[in-house]
């Protein structure tokens, strides 16, 4: 959506929306998962019930289906000739603040979203991406602002059942495996409806995402270049990983 004018939000908080099409009294929350920094403003919404499925009816209308090669996501088709969309009206009502808002005072975060309950996550990964970028553009001197963040380090665990739903912030994906060259977010996905790698009963695909990734630096699971783990993640071990790598800093 385009962002009002005047509206100001922190990555981790949420909206509640209305669109008058579906029904005019009903206002639901969603987490807002674009950045702070961007000139849009974003929401993931799974469809789970009656008024997410008429949402999802009433876009399917003015955009366009996605492609075989795409995931389940339409796209809006903005510049048509001779023909002005007309997109649904949405009201929104916010921001909300949530625990996760405050995630600027600690320098180093562990991340852990489980399905689409990774939206307000996925809003900090973009926030600590921009400040990735803006410090860059410092360096290079095209850029006059300052970082604010205190954040030096962040470990992403995306714990997701289905392989259709890793596609959901594929983009995001690439673009921080794209630049962040200096390795400070970590990002780690799992598939929770594949054996763990090890078993037997998922050596092929194991072995068929490792010869993939070699060669084109793509994930088969996923689509993107961050390499999918199977079953779920062994917490003790990233526990311990985070805290031996992180002596006397705030995670």
């Amino acid at each position: 959506m385009s962002k009002p004018k005047g509206f100001k939000y922190r990555s981790g908080q949420y909206i509640y929306v209305n669109c008058s099409d579906v029904s005019p009294f009903q206002w639901h929350p969603f987490s807002i998962t674009s950045a702070s920094g961007d000139e849009f403003l974003s929401i993931h919404i799974r469809t789970l019930g009656d008024w997410t499925s008429q949402l999802k009816c009433l876009f399917s209308k003015v955009c366009q289906p996605p492609s075989t090669s795409q995931s389940g996501l339409f796209t809006a088709d903005l510049v048509q000739a001779n023909n002005i969309t007309r997109f649904p009206r949405l009201l929104i009502d916010g921001p909300y603040g949530a625990p996760a808002q405050d995630y600027r005072n600690y320098d180093v975060l562990l991340l852990v979203g489980l399905g689409i309950g990774a939206t307000p996550l996925i809003s900090i990964l973009k926030d600590v991406l921009n400040n990735i970028k803006n410090h860059k553009s410092i360096e290079e001197g095209t850029s006059h602002n300052v970082n604010r963040s205190n954040t030096k380090r962040a470990y992403f665990y995306w714990v997701t059942r289905e392989q259709g739903s890793l596609e959901w912030f594929s983009e995001v994906m690439n673009e921080v495996a794209e630049y962040d060259s200096e390795g400070i977010i970590e990002l780690h996905n799992y598939c929770t409806s594949v054996y763990e790698e090890g078993d037997a009963r998922s050596a092929l695909i194991t072995m068929l995402q490792s010869l993939h990734h070699a060669k084109n630096g793509i994930d088969i699971v996923s689509g993107t270049r961050v390499r999918t783990h199977f079953a779920r993640p062994d917490w003790r071990s990233v526990f311990k990983h985070v805290a031996v790598n992180h002596i006397n800093q705030r995670v």
